[in-house]
């Protein structure tokens, strides 16, 4: 049964760590949300670790000069494990081969230029990566749509055709398939990735839900704290990337309901209604240990 608290602090003595979302739990994508970012900072005075674990198809470093941008600060984490961290890991594994072509914006060109120093240490003992147009390509690295304010998954029919049809592994760097900016909903990569498998296509995932953005999470939280033998709660607003993710990792969960999903519990967001929650999530045999309105 799902236990619905006001705020962080009535559990937060419970865990050593958390892994909280970024975008619709920390900030909208246009700034960042007050509450939250005191919350996170006093979980941490009481000695806990924040690790802010997104779904951000780029690297860890270029997703803290986002949040810096839009007034997340420093004190408010310790770690950024990120969907890109994760995928270039399997990119440079060669999971969808060397030859790649890339779906994606101009802003996550660093996915192919800047990487976190232990991925950087990887990446020196491996063979380069060299993208190509899609005829030449091995597989697809998909980070996104290129003009995500403008664009939805259906003006990339003829090129998942295409790639389905040479037979080409999608990498997936962000399994999300919607995000709220502001008011404005915007697809992600993983609606892309959801096309291209309704195709007959393959998809490989990296984020969250999947296992390897939390493996990751754990190695960089170990290296920081000691031993991975530490309590966490696994903290976000998407049902089935945030709570399916840290069930399938057996971790306790805060489900943020004001996000992602915010008009189905009642109409203050702040406070869901427990007879709407409850059977909402039963639907979707996913339980929760913990919900909230907002993160704060």
């Amino acid at each position: 049964m799902t236990e619905i608290i006001a705020r962080l602090a009535e559990i937060g003595t419970r865990y050593d760590a958390v892994f909280c979302d970024l975008w619709g739990c920390l900030h909208n994508g246009k700034a960042a949300y007050p509450e939250a970012v005191a919350a996170l900072q006093a979980f941490r005075a009481k000695g806990g670790a924040v690790v802010l674990l997104t779904n951000a198809p780029r690297p860890n470093a270029s997703v803290a000069r986002q949040i810096d941008a839009l007034g997340v600060p420093r004190d408010a984490w310790d770690l950024i494990v990120s969907s890109g961290d994760a995928a270039q890991m399997g990119m440079l594994s060669g999971a969808v081969g060397r030859r790649v072509h890339h779906i994606g914006a101009v802003k996550d060109e660093v996915f192919f230029t800047e990487f976190a120093d232990d991925l950087a240490a990887y990446a020196a003992t491996q063979p380069p990566i060299t993208r190509v147009p899609l005829a030449e390509a091995e597989g697809v690295v998909c980070t996104g749509l290129a003009n995500d304010l403008t664009e939805i998954p259906n003006d990339y029919r003829a090129q998942l055709l295409l790639a389905k049809t040479m037979g080409l592994p999608m990498l997936c760097a962000n399994p999300d398939i919607v995000v709220d900016l502001g008011d404005k909903r915007l697809y992600c990569a993983g609606a892309l990735a959801e096309a291209y498998e309704a195709m007959g296509g393959e998809a490989l995932y990296f984020g969250k839900p999947h296992p390897p953005i939390y493996d990751l999470a754990r190695r960089r939280l170990a290296a920081l704290t000691g031993p991975d033998d530490a309590q966490i709660l696994c903290i976000g607003d998407g049902i089935g990337t945030d709570v399916q993710g840290g069930v399938s990792e057996g971790l306790d969960t805060l489900f943020v309901t004001g996000g992602l999903a915010a008009d189905q519990f009642g109409p203050d967001a702040a406070n869901p209604d427990a007879a709407l929650l409850l059977p909402w999530l039963e639907a979707r045999e996913l339980s929760a240990t913990f919900a909230i309105g907002f993160l704060r």
